[in-house]
């Protein structure tokens, strides 16, 4: 998954792992670091809402056939 992260993640995540490597207590982003996570964050959780709505659509839409014939009635 760490491929698919954008720039600014890669670099947070990259620090954290520094962080825990270290058993570091603090880990201190500059303003612009903060909001360019807090973005990129916000941005999937956007998209996470998209697709979650593009699949209630689809599975609203999935249409399911039943035939009766009666059997031996």
């Amino acid at each position: 998954m760490e491929h698919q992260l954008s720039l600014h993640l890669k670099k947070f995540n990259d620090r954290v792992k520094v962080m825990n490597q270290n058993n570091a207590n603090e880990l201190n982003l500059t303003a612009i670091e903060a909001r360019n996570i807090h973005s990129e964050i916000f941005e999937l959780l956007t998209k996470i809402n998209d697709l979650t709505e593009i699949k209630r659509a689809i599975d609203t839409e999935a249409v399911v056939s039943v035939e009766f014939d009666g059997g031996n009635f």
